[in-house]
């Protein structure tokens, strides 16, 4: 063990030390590298373990009604096929009379189970979901259900064993001392240095001749802090950028890979933690014209970007003929096989053998010949650990988003040979979401971004925000930046909407008091209030009526998926979402769905109204903080006043309100 400075260097063998409590709150730095594998390791372990128990729990003892009305499973399907996408079979399920679904929570990109009746005890197969629609939901899967048209079946939401083994072999790998795998920034992303600042500015140690290709892109177009932000990330070896709602963090993430592409620095590896951010990411860098490519399932990626995946690529390769010919060999080998018997019989076994082998040498060729052309590999962060990146190494790795992901989730990209690291993101809005209480408390949620800001690491703030109307701007300004937030639009570039009646038209935000009461769902998690529903839509058809507002420029959010079920039967009883139907294009959701978003007018219903001034996860600022700032022309919250005031985050944005006399009584004294 050698000393630098007055902090211990050790290696993760050692373990003489006093071992850190489970218990103890997540510290900032961490001294031993051990504790820190130790306590990630736990964590993740009960993430997974709580995931699995709730899942297995609702399987025995909710009812097929609780299990509906809670949208976490479908019963009674038909399945039938409907083509191929990228080699695998898409199963379209619909209900047994053909007509509408029922209201459910499946959406593009999510795991789901497919079994008969008893998904514990019969054998399921997992698929992914590709779009749905009223009357039907398509499903990717890797291997076809039996008897698919035969009898119904039953779609259940599925835990995420994937995640937590990648992010177990991260840990590993992060906290190895063998083999070339982890990354160099190992004790500085531990915090186990003398000054993290001075550690973090050291000039990445990238092997390898730049190359560079043509003359450098343009930065003109962004603004002082993009730039600033750019340069810093260039030139040192850690890079912390946070980027305050509506300041262009994604754009200046692809600008900075574009000029680093330019630089022959690559092979960069581009991530984020959902795949809408990477596609995000992808997006960005293909409008620059930078040659990046898509890592993972073609289902979980926007439609428009799918030409643009590994999967789509490999498609076109001048070797697919040959491929696609020892594939049918193989299909024709394996026909025969049945038939033969003795000598015949174990030749055809050899045959078959060296044929599966060629199909793999061949995939394997052709999949490196496509990853080689790519300045950047745009993955999720659980994707980065797929095993076609298994023995890439990438010394430049840049995190978007990187506030929404674990720590263990964030080490997946990081290991793989990490000299340069750039973290996207900010810690006042949202952390990562974790569904087991435990490692919440234990400190899961707490991204690593976040923990190296506790640290005393300096981040790099892009400060010109091009989203809200200024007035919209002022409170989270003032309360969550320092007052160092600009503006990068005017007021005549965000006009109030019509249809609603601002209490200060120069100013269109407004809190409208509803004295409703909420209520608690049949599972006891989650909470609605029919008064604020009932005055959601009355406001969003007043928004509408002028022609002012489609309703896709309209979104109305709200922290309880309780209240997204309430919302979503009444605009339903009211006409409907359908395209087609008055409300097609609006979107109601979470606001922890909402992160990274913008409407042209954000509906807030906050929900909580009680005697006890019970405000729950409300008291989180950083949902205030994110709720608050979807909005480019309009925003209206509609809540309890006298509850809300209970937290003090929301006392002082009352009284902000109050004081700028933004309180729109009038609207809650219409009928």
């Amino acid at each position: 063990m050698g000393r630098k400075g007055s902090v211990k260097r050790m290696s993760s063998a050692h373990i003489d030390d006093v071992p850190m409590a489970k218990d103890e709150p997540m510290p900032d730095r961490w001294r031993r590298s051990q504790d820190h594998f130790t306590r990630m390791t736990e964590l993740i372990r009960q993430e997974l373990d709580d995931e699995t128990e709730a899942v297995e729990e609702r399987w025995k003892t909710w009812t097929k009604q609780r299990l509906l009305l809670a949208g976490l499973a479908l019963f009674e399907l038909r399945g039938r096929t409907q083509g191929r996408f990228f080699g695998e079979d898409i199963v379209v399920f619909e209900a047994p009379d053909g007509g509408r679904l029922p209201e459910h929570r499946f959406g593009h990109g999510d795991i789901v189970l497919i079994s008969r009746s008893r998904p514990w005890g019969e054998k399921v197969v997992e698929g992914v979901v590709l779009d749905r629609g009223p009357t039907r939901i398509r499903v990717v899967v890797g291997e076809r259900p039996r008897d698919l048209r035969k009898g119904g079946w039953r779609l259940d939401r599925g835990a995420n064993r994937v995640a937590h083994d990648r992010m177990h072999e991260a840990l590993v790998a992060f906290h190895s001392t063998e083999g070339d795998g982890g990354t160099v920034l190992r004790d500085l992303l531990l915090g186990n240095v003398l000054d993290v600042n001075e550690s973090a500015q050291l000039p990445p140690d990238i092997r390898g001749r730049l190359q560079t290709r043509g003359p450098p892109p343009s930065l003109t177009h962004l603004n002082p802090s993009q730039r600033s932000a750019i340069e810093a990330s260039l030139h040192q070896r850690l890079t912390l950028i946070q980027g305050p709602p509506g300041t262009g963090k994604t754009t200046t993430a692809t600008h900075l890979l574009q000029v680093m592409a330019q630089r022959g620095s690559g092979p960069i590896l581009a991530t984020a933690e959902s795949n809408v951010a990477v596609d995000n990411l992808l997006e960005g860098l293909l409008d620059l014209g930078v040659k990046a490519l898509r890592v993972g399932r073609p289902v979980k990626v926007r439609e428009a970007l799918r030409s643009a995946t590994l999967d789509a690529i490999l498609e076109d390769h001048p070797k697919q003929e040959e491929l696609t010919f020892l594939q049918e060999e193989l299909r024709k080998f394996r026909k025969d096989l049945p038939s033969l018997k003795g000598k015949d019989r174990g030749m055809m076994h050899r045959d078959i053998s060296i044929n599966q082998k060629e199909i793999r040498r061949l995939e394997d060729e052709m999949t490196a010949s496509v990853l080689d052309e790519a300045e950047v590999i745009c993955a999720t962060t659980i994707g980065a650990g797929h095993r076609l990146l298994m023995n890439r190494k990438f010394p430049i790795v840049l995190m978007d988003e990187a506030t929404q992901a674990t720590e263990p989730s964030a080490l997946v990209p990081v290991v793989k040979g990490c000299r340069q690291l750039i973290l996207v993101g900010d810690h006042q809005q949202l952390p990562p979401t974790v569904i087991s209480k435990r490692a919440e408390e234990g400190g899961l949620n707490r991204s690593l971004f976040d923990r190296l800001i506790a640290c005393g690491l300096t981040s790099t703030m892009l400060t010109t925000q091009y989203r809200m109307h200024p007035v919209l701007r002022e409170f989270a300004s003032a309360r969550f930046y320092d007052n160092r937030l600009e503006d990068g639009c005017t007021p005549e570039q965000r006009p109030p909407p019509a249809g609603f009646l601002w209490p200060d038209w120069d100013r269109p935000m407004a809190f409208v008091p509803v004295e409703g009461v909420e209520e608690t769902d049949e599972e006891g998690k989650s909470r609605s209030n029919r008064d604020e529903a009932a005055k959601v839509l009355s406001i969003v058809n007043d928004l509408l009526a002028t022609g002012d507002l489609q309703p896709e420029d309209v979104g109305v959010i709200t922290p309880y998926s309780g209240q997204v079920r309430e919302l979503t039967q009444l605009f339903e009883l009211a006409g409907g979402r359908e395209p087609g139907q008055p409300y097609a294009g609006l979107e109601i959701k979470s606001v922890d769905g909402y992160q990274g978003r913008e409407k042209e007018v954000i509906v807030f219903s906050t929900v909580r109204a009680n005697d006890l001034g019970e405000v729950g996860f409300l008291a989180d600022y950083r949902r205030l903080n994110v709720a608050i700032t979807r909005a480019k022309r309009g925003l209206i919250l509609l809540g309890h006043p006298t509850t809300l005031r209970h937290d003090g985050t929301w006392r002082s944005y009352l009284d902000w309100v109050d004081e700028s006399g933004l309180f729109a009584w009038h609207v809650t004294h219409q009928s």
